[in-house]
């Protein structure tokens, strides 16, 4: 995945700007779980002072992204199995509610635009890390299309916890055949206005993929 592009001028204050930065790079695995992180060395990456690193390294363990290990220093968060649990739990949720507005009120072109990425997801299915990068974008895209703001604010904020899992799920043997699948279903439950089956087929998919996750865990034991 390409980092993202973010500008010191693009915002109010160097720690605002820290902060970002620094999010943005757990998000997007620069900054596996497990990794410390040295506030100087931060700094000196960032072109700034330490006072707004040490600003947003504050923030980001408020937040829950990053915590104090002794003899290691800050560290970015390793999800014990009851948060993967619990998380999982908040994503169905989500999901489903998603799913079943979507069926409701997703434009002609966004279900048109969900049926051409399961085309091109069907492409790459032997490819796990740009099968999750595409994934992350179709729910994405879902969520859009549901066109409830707060709903895509709240899966935003749970797309970043999720970010603090190691590795993907499309890495477990059969799991991306499976989704894809899932994906069909649930991308024709939409496009038939069937807003419970979309609902059902939604947590399906998020129940399938916690059991992916979860065998993913114990593998790495």
């Amino acid at each position: 995945m390409a980092p993202t592009a973010l500008a010191k001028q693009d915002f109010p204050s160097l720690g605002e700007y820290a902060y970002e930065r620094l999010r943005a790079r757990i998000r997007e695995g620069a900054l596996p779980p497990g990794t410390r992180v040295r506030e100087a060395e931060v700094a000196g990456q960032l072109g700034i002072s330490r006072t707004p690193v040490r600003e947003a390294l504050r923030r980001l363990e408020a937040d829950g992204f990053l915590t104090f290990e002794p003899h290691r220093g800050t560290v970015v968060v390793q999800l014990d199995h009851q948060s993967v649990m619990e998380l999982y739990a908040m994503r169905e949720a989500l999901e489903g509610t998603a799913a079943g507005l979507a069926a409701q009120h997703a434009s002609e072109a966004e279900i048109a635009n969900l049926r051409d990425m399961l085309d091109r997801e069907a492409a790459i299915l032997d490819d796990p890390q740009g099968l999750a990068t595409h994934n992350a974008q179709f729910h994405q895209m879902l969520f859009r299309a549901a066109h409830n703001r707060y709903l895509l604010k709240t899966a935003n904020a749970l797309r970043d916890s999720m970010a603090l899992m190691r590795g993907t799920t499309m890495a477990v043997p059969g799991r991306a055949g499976t989704a894809h699948d899932e994906h069909r279903a649930l991308v024709e439950a939409i496009r038939s206005r069937q807003s419970d089956a979309a609902e059902r087929a939604a947590r399906g998919h998020i129940h399938s993929a916690q059991t992916a996750r979860l065998k993913l865990l114990f593998d790495a034991v």
